[in-house]
């Protein structure tokens, strides 16, 4: 089962205020299926959905739907589920915010289907069992999208997406228009909203997971990007060395820059605080970190102007 299907299964248990069912519909309707003067059809893969839309209908407007199984021909394994309403469709086309009293369709709802917050919840639940999806965040990237057909419509959704703060963007795609989201924590945000209350644990255990997984690599890189540095800079110091003892031997040197040169080819793996810690412990004259790095920032300009000349 999809992390999608788990979430709309979950939303469909909900209990809602009367209010709060017309929104919810609304949501629905306004983004599934076909409407004519005498029937209103619907079409949902999940049969808990398809329950949830049948017992509103009865429950809000004492109606009872057809549902009827199809295969689904489009390369899935789940059945479509049509649901046929054949009863009092002008009313509840219009009680919905549908179609205005001549029978136009309204590009917007009115507004008391987004009324309150929780009818707009209602409503961007509804939408999402019609159009909605989420990636599971075990298997695949951070994403949440509603597939939109009407503009008005995907700029409604986006809209009320971002009066939670949400930072929902809208795309033109071939076939309509995607409200989506990709950021981690504004998802886990959204199914608060919608009330998936079980989802949310599940979707916060997974990032948080997959947060401290990411933090520990970045962690890992950085160490071993340090260790990179420190053989580097010890690598390239004692190759100094080498060439000064080559071309000019250790007699000409001051009595510190021989200690450094020294202790650097006895410890050849230890970083520079590691290295003046040594020195300062075995000889007992303390050594910073600053000041041994000076010691080599002089023989490395030797160095240079030895082989310059």
């Amino acid at each position: 089962m999809s992390f999608t299907t788990t979430i709309k299964e979950e939303i469909s248990r909900i209990k809602n205020t009367r209010s709060e069912s017309i929104s919810e519909l609304s949501g629905f309707l306004r983004n599934n299926g076909t409407c004519t003067d005498t029937t209103i059809d619907l079409l949902t893969e999940n049969a808990t959905v398809a329950k949830r839309i049948y017992q509103l209908m009865k429950d809000i407007y004492d109606i009872t739907c057809e549902i009827e199984s199809r295969k689904n021909m489009n390369f899935s394994k789940n059945n479509l589920y049509l649901i046929m309403i054949n009863e009092r469709v002008d009313f509840i086309l219009k009680d919905l915010s549908i179609i205005d009293e001549e029978g136009n369709f309204l590009e917007v709802p009115d507004d008391y289907i987004l009324g309150s917050e929780e009818e707009v919840r209602a409503y961007l639940r509804g939408a999402f069992l019609s159009k909605g999806s989420i990636n599971d965040p075990k298997t695949a990237r951070y994403h949440l999208e509603y597939l939109i057909e009407e503009k008005e419509e995907a700029k409604l959704i986006s809209s009320l997406l971002n009066t939670f703060d949400l930072n929902s963007k809208l795309l033109s795609r071939e076939k309509g228009y995607m409200v989506y989201i990709k950021e981690a924590e504004k998802i886990g945000d959204f199914l608060r909203i919608i009330s998936a209350n079980q989802a949310v644990l599940y979707y916060e255990d997974i990032r948080i997971y997959r947060d401290h997984k990411n933090m520990t690599n970045r962690l890992n890189n950085c160490e071993q990007a340090n260790i990179d540095k420190v053989v580097g800079n010890a690598t390239r110091q004692i190759e100094e060395i080498e060439y000064l003892k080559e071309n000019l031997g250790m007699d000409l040197l001051d009595d510190k820059t021989k200690e450094a040169m020294e202790y650097r080819l006895k410890y050849p793996e230890a970083s520079l605080l590691e290295l003046s810690e040594i020195i300062s412990y075995e000889t007992g004259k303390p050594i910073t970190k600053s000041g041994l790095n000076h010691r080599f920032r002089k023989i490395r300009e030797l160095v240079s102007r030895m082989k310059k000349s």
